[in-house]
């Protein structure tokens, strides 16, 4: 076996991943083949967004004579009870590891609509792998094509290549952060725009994050309106063509709600699930065009704009993440931010929502 060196620190699961694509998939409900506590969080907040998540509340008992019955009367309740369009069942570690047959349950049930079956457990050092399999068993009940397929999976494989090169899996530790105070960086980021400096303002978020992060690209956008400062270019990866129907939807409500607001997107660098390729994209649009700006906000994923394309200017950085902090300090970002509450904050939601940044930057003008 290859001597590999393990990441020590929490990792994102597969079955969460697994979960958040059966939403992606306008998945009515998911069952979650396992003990009742499992994905607990993860499970109550996808809830908020739509899509009924159950269990079949497998016990100790149950990891030695089968759960086999449970997921038989689970799926015969919630076809009864909620009457989907959609199903998904999700394994989880208990019954992965005991070889539990859901495509012998579902024929059983005979439910009558499309079952995503995900055969899947949290024991995979990439949780990237749990969207690929919940994908390939959507393609095989005829949900997604071939090519939306293949595409989806490039880009998943990007992702979890992105994250070892420059993300939070690049280290087998690093310390949590909150980042820098976000009130220092919004008085700086003012402090340029007063002086006439010109500025990029890119958008470079995943999904339903884009929510929250496209607002601290409306709030430069306004903050530099306000002060008589050359209005920042914008880039977003908000094509409203790519991806599933959920993820269109987003990039087409954000997109009209900047536009609401007055923003112009100057370039679309693709679509919201294409965010490790976007970020390169964007990249090569600033070193084209830009070069010769003096600063540049990132909203989303930060460390997927190559540092090449934006080291001559003063970088401001706004993600999700306690651990990308040192690593984007570490690149040569010079102000780093972390807005904490985005997951729940994005979840339930059918527009953007104000970000601390974004609040932080206007309450100063």
């Amino acid at each position: 076996m290859e001597n590999v060196e393990r990441i020590i620190q929490p990792r994102p699961s597969s079955i969460v991943a697994a979960l958040y694509t059966l939403r992606d998939l306008d998945t009515d409900v998911a069952i979650l083949h396992g003990p009742p506590g499992c994905c607990f969080k993860h499970s109550r907040l996808l809830e908020e967004d739509g899509m009924r998540v159950v269990t079949t509340a497998m016990c100790d008992s149950d990891y030695v004579f089968g759960g086999h019955d449970l997921l038989v009367d689970v799926l015969k309740k919630v076809m009864s009870r909620f009457h989907p369009g959609r199903v998904g069942i999700v394994g989880t570690c208990a019954s992965m590891i005991i070889g539990e047959n859901f495509h012998r349950a579902v024929e059983e049930v005979g439910p009558g609509v499309p079952v995503i079956e995900v055969e899947i457990h949290a024991g995979y050092s990439d949780n990237t792998h749990g969207a690929i399999v919940t994908l390939e068993a959507a393609h095989a009940v005829g949900l997604i094509d071939e090519g939306e397929l293949e595409r989806q999976k490039r880009m998943l494989l990007l992702a979890t290549e992105l994250e070892k090169k420059s993300g939070a899996a690049s280290r087998d530790y690093i310390e949590p952060s909150r980042g820098d105070l976000k009130y220092k960086a919004a008085s700086r980021l003012l402090e340029l725009m007063r002086q006439g400096k010109r500025g990029v303002s890119v958008l470079n978020a995943k999904k339903e994050t884009a929510y929250m992060f496209a607002d601290v690209n409306l709030a430069v956008c306004q903050a530099a309106s306000a002060v008589g400062a050359p209005v920042p270019v914008t880039i977003a990866n908000l094509d409203a063509s790519v991806g599933l129907p959920r993820i269109r939807r987003y990039a087409a409500t954000i997109m009209a709600q900047l536009k609401e607001n007055g923003v112009q997107v100057d370039h679309i660098t693709g679509g919201l699930d294409e965010y490790p390729l976007t970020g390169e994209n964007a990249g090569r649009i600033i070193t084209e065009r830009y070069s010769s700006y003096d600063y540049v906000v990132l909203s989303g994923v930060p460390h997927a704009i190559p540092y090449e394309a934006i080291k001559g200017m003063e970088i401001f950085s706004i993600t999700n993440g306690p651990r990308q902090v040192e690593p984007l300090k570490a690149i040569g970002h010079q102000h780093v931010m972390v807005e904490v509450d985005l997951h729940p904050k994005t979840l339930g939601v059918r527009g953007m929502v104000e970000s601390e940044f974004g609040e932080t930057l206007r309450s100063m003008l």
